[in-house]
């Protein structure tokens, strides 16, 4: 099932290396094949930097600052809406700051690609309805699959994440 993954450079600040989109596609696959989602899925991934992200965050979730992505679920419970034209389901859209990626995988000591692969991983199952925010077995639960997800794409997490 060839599920539709639309990719958007909004910056300037980081240059995108080849083969990341190609990466954030094998990405969103991996989550749905992992998830067995049934029907084909459409989903929006767009860079931006801080400043974008920054703003979106206050907009969104009243944190005018930076965070590394931000996951807008369309799907509420499990139901999505169609785009009639492909037939698809609507998932959401995942926005990565390549700023915030570029730091966090010098601080991990990852490539750019393993950090931008994690995010994309991460928010994808914010899309499918998981949620961390309350921390407790959910929280668990989706570290759990967030890491069977990377392994599957040959990027096993290196150092644990808080």
């Amino acid at each position: 099932m060839a599920h539709k993954v639309y990719i958007t450079n909004h910056q300037n600040s980081i240059k995108i290396p080849s083969g990341i989109r190609l990466l954030i596609r094998r990405a969103c696959n991996a989550v749905l094949q992992m998830e067995e989602f049934p029907q084909t899925a459409e989903i929006s991934v767009t860079f931006v930097d801080n400043k974008e992200i920054a703003e979106l965050n206050g907009q969104y979730r009243n944190k005018p600052q930076p965070t590394d992505v931000l996951s807008f679920p369309l799907g509420v419970d499990g139901e999505y809406d169609l785009n009639n034209e492909t037939g698809a389901v609507m998932l959401g859209d995942v926005v990565i700051s390549m700023e915030r990626a570029m730091e966090q995988a010098e601080l991990y000591g990852h490539s750019l690609q393993r950090e931008v692969a994690f995010l994309t991983v991460h928010s994808m199952y914010h899309l499918l309805g998981y949620d961390h925010e309350q921390g407790g077995m959910e929280a668990v639960r989706m570290r759990e699959k967030e890491e069977s997800t990377l392994i599957k794409l040959g990027l096993p997490r290196t150092i644990s994440y808080t």
